[in-house]
């Protein structure tokens, strides 16, 4: 079995829930007493969140691809940044590292495709709803994106980070995204990605008749399947 290396921290909730998912993916793998062999490097998430704000992707974009080193130097054979919106700097992180990345766009618009959905909602950060590197990733693999409206993204956006990133989990904001991702299927899609990876926390699949794709289990999933592959 590889060694995924998980570039975690951001936020910590999702980070803990990638381990569980991975470990879950390599008992059905394998059974028995087999876990997950996971290298973590939990960075500090709040000077980050600073770096985002100031639009200092070239800096994050080093600090991360430092992490990934480190990751990589303690015997990593593959690497997954936790987060969507980190994704933003991922040619930067993949390019330092000689092992290789598997980008959490590519394993979700995978399992898009293998559900017949080819128009996908996008919700997560405002980074990942606005910006162009999540959502032209994609468009690459043949699926057309729809975002909510500018008032129901800066609502998830608050939420993902004056919430959820600090583990708070509300019946109030589970209501408003229930009702956000039922208005983008009536606006044609498919699916609705789940496109924070702590917003599977919040709300699943038994919440709605919308299909969902939860970034942080697919992701996790397929890393395992990479690891477990030979």
């Amino acid at each position: 079995m590889k060694t995924i290396g998980l570039l975690g921290g951001m936020s910590w909730e999702s980070s803990a829930h990638y381990y569980r998912v991975m470990n879950e993916a390599v008992q059905q793998h394998l059974g028995g007493l087999h876990s997950a062999k996971i290298l973590m490097n939990s960075v500090d998430f709040a000077p980050f969140r600073k770096q985002m704000l100031a639009g200092d992707w070239e800096g994050i974009g080093e600090r991360l691809a430092r992490a990934a080193q480190v990751l990589e130097q303690g015997g990593a054979d593959l690497l997954v940044i936790g987060t969507n919106t980190m994704h933003m700097v991922a040619p930067t992180v993949a390019a330092a590292v000689d092992i290789p990345l598997l980008h959490i766009a590519d394993a979700t618009a995978e399992v898009a495709r293998k559900k017949g959905a080819r128009t996908l909602g996008l919700l997560g950060t405002r980074f990942t709803m606005e910006e162009r590197f999540y959502i032209d990733r994609l468009t690459e693999h043949g699926m057309e994106v729809v975002v909510p409206s500018e008032q129901d993204r800066s609502f998830i956006d608050a939420v993902i980070f004056d919430e959820l990133c600090k583990g708070r989990f509300t019946r109030d904001s589970r209501k408003e995204f229930l009702r956000i991702i039922d208005e983008l299927a009536s606006n044609g899609a498919d699916a609705a990605i789940l496109g924070c990876t702590e917003i599977g926390l919040l709300v699943n699949q038994d919440d709605t008749s919308v299909t969902l794709l939860d970034t942080c289990v697919i992701h996790a999933q397929q890393a395992v399947g990479r690891a477990v592959s030979s």
